[in-house]
């Protein structure tokens, strides 16, 4: 098995939709850290498990410095955001996000 770990940092604003009082209702911003691992039994024609360049267009070109609010039709929790770029990469298994320094989200397919 071929791993690969690409992270990145964006930056990205959202507000939560939640069924409690929260000041994380109101729209905000993070300096977010992502960090997207991915995996392959094979290698691709090109010798990679993936290209690192196209993990950061992908994940840069839909969210940084955006609101993503805006972005996504779910509420965008670092939970969910952790997921969808799982679920949009293929050989990708587990993506953390890193809101600030004490709070850290993880998505892992197994």
């Amino acid at each position: 098995m071929y791993y690969v770990t690409k992270r990145i940092e964006v930056s990205g604003a959202h507000s939560l939709r939640l069924s409690y009082d929260s000041k994380c209702t109101n729209l905000h911003g993070h300096n977010w850290i992502i960090t997207v691992n991915c995996r392959a039994r094979e290698l691709n024609a090109d010798g990679m498990v993936v290209d690192f360049s196209s993990i950061k267009r992908f994940i840069t070109d839909a969210l940084d410095h955006r609101n993503l609010n805006e972005v996504f039709d779910f509420n965008p929790t670092a939970e969910n955001i952790a997921r969808w770029i799982c679920d949009n990469i293929d050989t990708c298994y587990r993506v953390e996000i890193r809101e600030s320094e004490g709070n850290i989200a993880v998505y892992d397919e197994d």
